[in-house]
């Protein structure tokens, strides 16, 4: 199985990710380590990514999705997959994959962007990641990000094993 954690800049995504694949004995992906050298440069300067900078990475996701549904492995996969578009591109028609929102207010997220420390993604880009935000309407788990990350672990272990 994969699980897609998806969700804007500093809603969670790699601290659950993580928090979630230790819980389940998995492996844990982000999908920041698929960008190229020059979208990262190009975040890093306050510029948003568009959907054909963004082409090339969600290429390389998804041949990484396919290869670990053949091999049957099972990952966590932290990754943005703001539009209903690229959350399409990586499903790949397969049943395996799910998804979990992670869903919370400008206001916190902008805080917990404004604590964070050593990311490539400055804070000035939240809007564009909400402008860009098309919330999931598929079978999604969706997370409100306020609880615990304990919590939240906890709830999606028991959601995952129920779907």
């Amino acid at each position: 199985m994969i699980v897609i954690i998806m969700g804007v800049a500093g809603s969670g995504k790699t601290t659950i990710g993580k928090m979630l694949a230790k819980y389940l004995q998995w492996e844990f992906c982000d999908a920041d380590d698929f960008h190229s050298r020059s979208n990262i440069q190009k975040m890093q300067r306050g510029i948003p990514l568009n959907d054909g900078d963004r082409l090339p990475w969600l290429q390389n996701i998804q041949a990484a999705i396919k290869k670990w549904l053949e091999e049957n492995r099972n990952v966590v996969l932290a990754c943005s997959a703001l539009k209903a578009s690229y959350r399409q591109y990586l499903f790949v028609g397969d049943e395996r994959i799910k998804l979990v929102y992670l869903q919370g207010s400008f206001e916190l997220i902008q805080k917990r962007l404004h604590q964070r420390q050593n990311h490539f993604l400055p804070e000035k880009l939240l809007p564009s990641q909400f402008d860009t935000l098309e919330e999931p309407q598929e079978d999604a788990i969706w997370v409100d990000i306020s609880a615990s990350p304990e919590l939240i672990v906890s709830n999606l272990a028991q959601s995952l094993a129920a779907s």
